[in-house]
């Protein structure tokens, strides 16, 4: 695929495995799942679930301005949580992060998450 290109962002851990932090393909970027490591000493933040969720939010937001967007430009975002009962505090830290029209949206409960992560979230954004 002569289109395809990896996006890279020091603003965002670096990649803990065989994947890149994002790939775009044309105008569609495929964002990886981002977890709440804080970017300069690669281990989770400390704290409670918002400290985590608002972590990966910055993360995603790192990543996604180094493929020119912003988290805006998401079209589909998937929030992988060990407790569902967390899905509220998403939701309120979310609403921080975007502007409606918000992006189409799952959210699955896990057994684990790397590192003991209690959150990650990958998505998709097209940019314009």
């Amino acid at each position: 695929m002569s289109n395809k290109s990896i996006i890279q962002s020091d603003s965002a851990p670096e990649a803990i495995g065989t994947y890149s932090q994002a790939v775009k393909v044309g105008d569609t970027v495929y964002l990886s799942g981002q977890i709440p490591l804080d970017p300069k000493s690669m281990t989770l933040v400390e704290g409670d679930i918002s400290a985590q969720i608002t972590q990966v939010f910055e993360n995603l937001t790192a990543v996604c301005q180094a493929s020119g967007g912003t988290l805006q430009d998401i079209v589909k975002l998937n929030i992988f949580l060990t407790d569902l009962g967390n899905f509220a505090t998403v939701n309120e830290i979310m609403a921080r992060y975007f502007e409606t029209p918000y992006p189409a949206r799952a959210a699955i409960g896990v057994a684990a998450l790397p590192k003991g992560s209690e959150v990650e979230m990958d998505g998709i954004l097209v940019l314009s």
